[in-house]
């Protein structure tokens, strides 16, 4: 492997180092003519301090370096060839390059799997070629890279070879967005560390560079660009080694995208864009909404990073030197769940000692103009136990205050933000980066950073459970596509959850039987057609509530009786179930992520609590108890604590429903969905009213044929 050609960068040899690090580099498809994209290549690595070989046919002197007419001429060897040709000639020159000895390439060319089933076996060529002669991809379809640190610019834009060498590193889909993220970085004064567009990502993809991240000791914060997924599994597996060495910030495109409908209501609850950022966040990265919000929090990552803790108990105080930013601060804290706690008095009484009492000084912290004491005030703000880290807003008035002296024994636990000439926040950045301070240029970007700290130590501060194998079927229980509601119930109450008595009966003498044991005029029932096929009961007038008495009950079964396409007149009576707050627990064999269980409000719990935590909630599978847990605290509070008389949520009893349907999920590997719902919040606990199962019964004749971790790669 190549060593370093400047100063250290990694505690061990990488295998991507000739891909990303090289010592020597090929342009294959260089150019004399400024107009093709070989010529904008080898402006982009005129730079470059390692042996550089132009390749045309036609040989000739390109940006002042003799051209050789193939690999084959090559003076010496070239660890990474960078192809500008056609994307029909790319896998001949890819085995031209391995013959040469080369490594690696950048593949820059379209055409490949993204331009239909031709392009697809054009890729499958390239790719065969690269395995066959040893060499690793970066594409098709990329721009490629930037390696600031490394000066090395293998990317189409020539003026990224004046982005400044730093230590965030860049994983992107798109090498626009490669590009578009490294420049916001540029402009917020945040060097770059290496920024990467993976096109198609044939070879190396996001678990290849998450590795590199996580191993590369320059890299202190990395930024994810996340178009779609193909093998959750490997994604979700490098995220997790990597952010428990450092943070990563994750941007998924895709917002209106909600992805194929499954079959049963949960399904229609879980888009792909949903269930990506529930992956990407469950495994450790910090998920913002755009690229702007992703440089404010990278700028505070790469800085400081706090101790796992849960969002719960993480403090966060405000001081600032004007009232108004301070309060758009604070406002965007709440409203992104941080909590700004009051101080203790011991600090309250000390601050009223420093402070002219007209100021708010409860958190935030508000001293009406920086004067001398502001260093003590800060000081004294952040070695409160409550407080874990300090947002600071104070304008740049020169002779006023000296930020780098006022934050003085605070680093790693403080973000500062002002306001000011931009010439003058440039040199205030520059000091105060020396010392291991991020300093922002809005109140709002303050607010991003702070939040995203928080949303780090929260991501870290929960144990997931290990994968496990599916290794059952349930195929024994019933060999349609999916249960019917009797049997999925009795599925779920063999493990611990709760069910209102009933009765199935098989014709309508036995449901008479069933009311007269189950109801009275007092006790009405519940009446349900019992067929496996129908899967959206309410839907097609087959659920009937508060049926009391022979009469209703023929009434209840005369309308079943009529439901088209009911397989079978079977029928369901059931015990009524007290009032009380609805919700759906459900589960879902995704392609990508495979298992993910699913916790959401039902009824007129979505209408009435509405806005932020009335969507619903997605976790991989399998649950650990400590997750189960995380999801049941991410309901309202409303909804927790009970809301126009209903009971609130015994917390421990619903973390046990969801950790039996993610049990269901996983241990079986023919179940592909599951819906509860509603699940009903008692005053005797949850209780199901409902349950669909529904399976693949070609999996289950097949066992161990299909298991969530095949995914395409």
């Amino acid at each position: 492997m190549n060593a370093a050609r400047n100063a250290p960068v990694n505690a061990v040899t990488h295998d991507l180092d000739a891909l990303l690090r090289p010592r020597s580099i090929a342009v294959v498809g260089a150019s004399a003519s400024p107009d093709k994209a070989g010529h904008a290549m080898m402006q982009a690595l005129t730079g470059f301090a390692g042996e550089l070989y132009p390749v045309n046919p036609r040989g000739g002197t390109i940006l002042g370096r003799t051209a050789v007419t193939g690999l084959g001429e090559l003076s010496g060897p070239a660890d990474l060839a960078v192809l500008v040709i056609p994307p029909h000639a790319v896998p001949g020159a890819i085995e031209e390059a391995a013959a040469a000895g080369v490594r690696a390439a950048v593949v820059c060319a379209g055409g490949f799997a993204e331009s239909g089933p031709e392009g697809h076996e054009l890729q499958q060529r390239t790719v065969e070629a690269a395995r066959r002669g040893g060499v690793r991809l970066l594409g098709p379809n990329t721009s490629g890279f930037m390696n600031p640190v490394d000066g090395v610019f293998a990317n189409f834009m020539p003026a990224a070879a004046g982005l400044r060498p730093g230590t965030v590193g860049i994983v992107a889909q798109s090498g626009g967005i490669n590009l578009a993220i490294a420049f916001l970085l540029e402009r917020a004064g945040i060097g770059l560390r290496l920024g990467v567009g993976l096109g198609n990502a044939a070879d190396v993809g996001f678990a290849s560079m998450l590795d590199f991240f996580a191993d590369d000791d320059t890299t202190t914060a990395v930024g994810l660009h996340v178009e779609g997924i193909t093998d959750g599994d490997a994604l979700v597996a490098a995220l997790r080694r990597v952010t428990a060495r450092k943070p990563v910030v994750a941007f998924k495109v895709g917002r209106s995208d909600v992805g194929d409908f499954a079959r049963s209501h949960t399904g229609s609850l879980t888009g792909s864009y949903a269930l990506t950022r529930a992956a990407l966040a469950q495994a450790g990265a910090v998920v913002v909404d755009d690229l702007d919000e992703m440089v404010a929090a990278l700028q505070a990552l790469r800085s400081v990073r706090l101790p796992a803790a849960p969002r719960s108990t993480t403090g966060v105080a405000v001081l600032t030197g004007q009232a108004g930013p301070g309060l758009v601060v604070a406002d965007a804290l709440g409203a992104k769940g941080v909590r700004v706690p009051e101080l203790a008095p011991v600090t309250l009484d000390r601050l009223g000692d420093l402070l002219p009492p007209l100021t708010y000084q409860r958190n935030p912290v508000d001293t009406g103009r920086p004067s001398a004491t502001f260093p003590d005030i800060l000081r004294l703000v952040a070695a409160e136990p409550g407080i874990d880290a300090v947002g600071v807003y104070a304008l740049d008035e020169p002779g006023v205050l000296d930020p780098v002296a006022a934050v003085e024994g605070t680093a790693g636990r403080v973000l500062y933000a002002t306001g000011g000439p931009a010439a003058a926040i440039e040199r205030r950045r520059e000091r105060l980066d020396r010392i291991g301070v991020p300093l922002y240029s809005s109140p709002g970007d303050l607010a991003t950073g702070l939040a995203a700290l928080v949303t780090d130590a929260a991501a870290r501060a929960v144990v997931d459970a290990p994968p496990v194998p599916a290794t059952r079927t349930l195929g024994a229980l019933d060999e349609d596509s999916a249960l019917d509601e009797d049997t999925a119930k009795s599925l779920f109450e063999a493990h611990g959850l709760t069910t209102m008595r009933r009765r199935a009966a098989a014709d309508r003498a036995a449901a008479h039987a069933a009311l007269d044991e189950l109801g009275g005029p007092d006790r009405p029932v519940v009446v349900k057609v019992l067929d496996a096929a129908v899967l959206h009961k309410s839907d097609v007038g087959g659920v009937h509530t508060g049926v009391r008495g022979h009469a209703e009950l023929d009434a209840a079964l005369d309308a079943i009786d009529r439901i088209d396409g009911a397989s079978q007149r079977r029928y369901l009576v059931e015990e009524q179930a007290p009032p009380g707050t609805e919700l759906i627990v459900g589960g879902i064999r995704d392609a990508a992520f495979g298992p993910v269980v699913l916790l959401g409000l039902g009824g007129v719990g979505v209408e009435l609590v509405g806005g932020p935590g009335s969507e619903p909630v997605l976790r991989l599978a399998p649950l650990s108890a400590e997750r189960a847990a995380e999801m049941v605290d991410t309901l309202p509070a409303a909804v927790l604590d009970g809301f126009r008389g209903a009971p609130p949520v015994d917390r421990a009893a619903l973390a046990a429903t969801l950790l039996a349907v993610s049990d269901v999920l996983t241990q079986h590997h023919d179940v592909t969905e599951i819906d509860l719902n509603p699940v009903r919040v008692t005053a005797r606990g949850p209780v199901v009213l409902d349950a669909v199962v529904v399976r693949n019964p070609a999996v289950a004749r097949t066992p161990g044929e299909e298991n969530h971790g095949q995914h395409n790669s």
